[in-house]
């Protein structure tokens, strides 16, 4: 484990280290190797000297680099080399005895009283919540990290609200030719109306691609509505988005909301979904919870509380769109209200867990709280007979009708 050149650097570690720290780091190695077996010790070895190479120093620079950060900056360290290892394609395994070698060598510094904290490495979910925060996508704000379930979750809300809606929209639309799904999630929504129009073409734009089942007539379009949406003027029949609330900043839904306006045809129709956070007879494990998420879409310049679901008819009026309806229906959440019921608590059990990983990183909760907490939602959930209200609002586009709108 002797101390070398690296190569390539993979972090901005600075350039100068204590050479006495370097010297002490280079006999920690050995104390390290030495405490255990030689197979054992060579794979330690050759864990350390791989983030060695990562950070772009020798390996006992890399470590007396590593102790000398303090536990929050040694911990967004090693994150960022797991980071680096998911990148590569290192099996999970890997990762995982990687990071272990780091947290057991900071344990022995430890215990030789170089140090005075533990390294906490972190976790599968966490490496995923990170990749995600340096994705391209991670440009644009949303408060729900990418998981690899999350095509499940957005198709079980969908369910629940074509089952509440009796179908999947409200506008009056007959027999579109081109019909444009905006922020379309798993995809459902737009394979859905695939089989309702026959004759229709269906295209569903978001920054990552949901679900892998296709029809012919079904296609999708990489794009952010905030750069603009990646189509020309008066293209579609009919125009598609909801539940963007936690992904379109309260600043911009304006614009946004003129640009759908703009690639619909005249004549055609566009519809905006949207819910308000706050649930009727939430419970305090609830309140809890919305609190933090609405902070949390504070911070990032969402909508923090029901501006959106108040103005989703006046964003459309204000566009210029004609005979726009509004419409408020509430959503049951629990086994009280049945199919729907159930599946919104799988939603909402599924959309908090994954919110608590954003909420922990962001030191905003504990892990062990976001634990509690769910647990507690978990009962609200089942006994309070809770309502979730969407606002549910369309408009027709002034100009000619398009082909079968009778209106």
């Amino acid at each position: 484990m002797g101390d070398t050149r690296a190569g390539s650097g993979g972090t901005a570690w600075g350039t100068g280290i204590d050479p006495d720290e370097v010297a002490r780091s280079q006999d920690l190695l050995r104390r390290f190797a030495a405490a255990h077996a030689d197979r054992t010790a060579r794979a330690y070895s050759g864990d350390v000297a791989e983030f060695a190479r990562f950070v772009g120093q020798g390996p006992a620079s890399a470590v007396a680099r590593l102790l000398a950060r303090g536990p929050g900056a040694a911990r967004k360290a090693v994150l960022e080399y797991a980071v680096g290892l998911r990148r590569r394609g290192a099996a999970p395994a890997t990762i995982d005895r990687r990071l272990g070698t780091l947290r057991s060598l900071v344990r022995t510094a430890l215990d030789e009283d170089l140090i005075d904290w533990l390294l906490e490495v972190p976790s599968p979910a966490q490496i995923t919540a990170a990749m995600e925060e340096s994705a391209p996508e991670a440009s644009a704000p949303y408060i729900f990290p990418k998981h690899p379930s999350e095509v499940d979750r957005l198709d079980v809300q969908h369910y629940a609200l074509r089952e509440t809606l009796g179908g999947n929209f409200l506008a009056p639309v007959e027999r579109p030719r081109r019909i444009l799904d905006v922020g379309c999630g798993s995809g459902q929504w737009g394979l859905d109306l695939c089989e309702q129009f026959p004759d229709a073409v269906v295209v569903g734009c978001d920054l990552v691609t949901g679900k892998r089942e296709k029809l012919s007539r079904h296609h999708w379009v990489r794009g952010n509505l905030l750069q603009g949406l990646p189509f020309g003027d008066g293209l579609f029949d009919f125009t598609h988005q909801r539940l963007l609330v936690a992904g379109v900043p309260l600043a911009r839904w304006p614009d946004v909301v003129e640009d759908l306006v703009r690639v619909t045809r005249p004549g055609g129709w566009v519809e905006l979904a949207e819910p308000p956070f706050e649930i009727e007879r939430e419970g305090p494990a609830n309140r809890r919870l919305r609190t933090l998420t609405t902070e949390l879409s504070a911070s990032m310049g969402l909508d923090s509380t029901r501006v959106v679901f108040d103005s989703v008819d006046r964003y459309l009026r204000d566009v210029g769109l004609r005979g726009v309806v509004r419409r408020e229906v509430p959503v049951r959440v629990g086994e009280w209200g049945g199919q729907v019921g159930s599946l919104m608590v799988s939603n909402f059990r599924a959309a908090y867990t994954r919110l608590c990983i954003t909420l922990e990183r962001r030191s905003m909760i504990s892990a062990e709280e976001g634990a509690d907490l769910i647990r507690q939602a978990q009962d609200e959930w089942e006994h309070n007979r809770m309502l979730w209200t969407f606002a549910i609002a369309y408009g027709k586009k002034p100009g000619n009708s398009v082909a079968g709108d009778r209106r």
